[in-house]
């Protein structure tokens, strides 16, 4: 089941002043106002083997999040917890800027992204992970993996990554006392417990000064600075990530959290609307 938000473009291969030419009218090479964001569609379920997925498209930019539940023991300092494990992946397949081998520092800084939004956010108690204290717990692996790179990586990823968290059924687990073996029972699974939703929005500044939202690569090539902003239903602000590049006035900050709170009710109704298409269609 797929549902979209809309504009279009399509992005062009000009160096700065061609975009400038275009940031001067107050609007963008692929036809776009400097506050406007691709199209936004989503998939979930779409991977059957995994316990629950999500694929996302925001424009071009496309990223898939597979989640895989496995049973563990809880850490010796977290002995009531579960643990959730992201991991995100910029393979040579979705851009030739991408190498191959051990992941570059782009895919870690934006897999560390991914980890401090889940925790900052709490989008999980991990308490509702554990299974038995200190014996038996879930691991969640969320594995997002970008097949096409268009730009604001991080903004898919964490709608992938909310997205396939919703879609997750665990499969009910039982302890039996005397022989302490865990006893999996896969027809019967429940859903997680969505604590928050966040959505992260990315904004980039061009000439120190103009603010575009959900820059394509090619404006992140040409971008001054990049901004990315995390916040939830509640309007809590969870995450201001921009690393170096031009300084930011008050106000420029305030524009970017007003268009990111916005963006969060437009991507929550986005994923509530798409699952309810599922539990329909089933």
């Amino acid at each position: 089941v797929i549902s979209t938000l809309t504009p279009s473009g399509q992005g062009t291969a000009e160096p700065l002043e061609y975009h400038r030419s275009f940031l001067k009218e107050n609007c963008r090479p692929d036809g776009r106002e400097l506050s406007e964001f691709r199209t936004t569609t989503l998939n979930i379920g779409s991977i059957s083997t995994a316990d629950g997925s999500a694929l996302v498209k925001v424009g071009n930019t496309t990223v898939i999040c597979g989640i895989k539940a496995e049973l563990a023991n809880p850490t010796v300092e977290a002995p009531g917890k579960g643990y959730i494990v992201p991991n995100v992946d910029l393979p040579p397949l979705c851009s030739s800027r991408f190498r191959p081998g051990p992941p570059g520092e782009q895919a870690q800084a934006a897999s560390q992204f991914i980890a401090d939004v889940i925790e900052s956010s709490e989008v999980i108690q991990t308490e509702d992970l554990c299974i038995e204290r200190g014996k038996l717990c879930w691991v969640l692996y969320c594995d997002m993996m970008c097949l096409d790179y268009d730009g604001n990586v991080l903004d898919a990823c964490v709608v992938a990554l909310l997205a396939a968290l919703k879609n997750t059924q665990l499969p009910e687990v039982t302890v039996n006392t005397e022989t302490c073996t865990p006893g999996v029972t896969l027809e019967k699974r429940h859903g997680l417990r969505i604590n928050k939703h966040p959505v992260a929005t990315s904004f980039c500044i061009f000439d120190d000064s103009i603010l575009i939202v959900d820059p394509t690569a090619e404006e992140e090539s040409l971008a001054t600075a990049q901004l990315t902003v995390v916040t939830d239903e509640e309007d809590r602000l969870y995450s201001l990530h921009k690393p170096g590049g031009t300084s930011l006035s008050g106000q420029k900050l305030q524009e970017c959290i007003s268009r990111a709170t916005a963006r969060q009710r437009e991507i929550q109704k986005l994923i509530n609307k798409v699952i309810h298409s599922v539990k329909t269609a089933q």
